[in-house]
């Protein structure tokens, strides 16, 4: 079975709904799952905030108290660590998801994108590193098995893999994504949201049908 997952590395729910979706492939242990990763911006022009937390970040996008952001940002935490995330939105770098993105796009032509994707998903919510920095994304690529001269040439080429990012993300428009994390499942039945790992369950049964 192919399930594909349109995603941001910037959206906490994205990884939350990765590790539901994993236990619930863990119930299905003598099937084999092609997981492929497709790319969405929530905000593809955003721009790295100097100084700025995430807290102060999102009060100003949703005009809302910082302390009323806090407790958001406290609900998603707990949430998190629910399915084994240590979420430090504390130390969480505001970044544009772009060259990542395009990253990933060069780790799923070596086969590696959902190692990528974790690996990514982890230096964002739990280490706060910035995916903005180019040294960052190469050390981060090399932990995945991508060569660094490979990464390089990525990042110093704008256009690569630019239109495969794109190209997702206007698929996802089609086919009428309008959130994510978002999960296809054989092109047969789709999930929005990090649902639970039941209803991963049925979905897999009922695709599998």
């Amino acid at each position: 079975m192919k399930i594909e997952i349109w995603s941001d590395i910037m959206c906490p729910f994205c990884y939350i709904g990765k590790r539901q979706l994993e236990s619930a492939l863990a119930e299905f242990p003598d099937d084999e799952f092609e997981i492929e990763w497709k790319s969405f911006q929530l905000d593809p022009n955003i721009e790295p905030q100097s100084g700025k937390d995430v807290y102060t970040f999102l009060a100003e996008r949703k005009r809302i108290s910082v302390e009323q952001s806090i407790e958001m940002h406290k609900g998603v935490r707990e949430r998190a660590k629910s399915v084994g995330l240590d979420y430090h939105f504390d130390k969480a770098v505001i970044s544009n998801s772009l060259n990542a993105h395009r990253i990933v796009h060069l780790a799923k032509k070596n086969k590696l994108g959902n190692e990528m994707e974790e690996i990514f998903f982890k230096a964002y919510f739990t280490d706060g590193k910035d995916l903005n920095d180019v040294s960052t994304l190469i050390a981060l690529g090399m932990d995945c098995g991508l060569q660094a001269r490979e990464i390089q040439k990525v990042l110093e080429n704008e256009t690569l893999f630019l239109n495969d990012v794109k190209s997702e993300i206007e698929e996802a428009r089609e086919i009428g994504v309008q959130g994510v994390p978002f999960f296809v499942f054989d092109r047969k039945y789709a999930v929005s949201g990090a649902q639970s790992v039941e209803t991963f369950v049925q979905t897999i049964n009922e695709a599998r049908k």
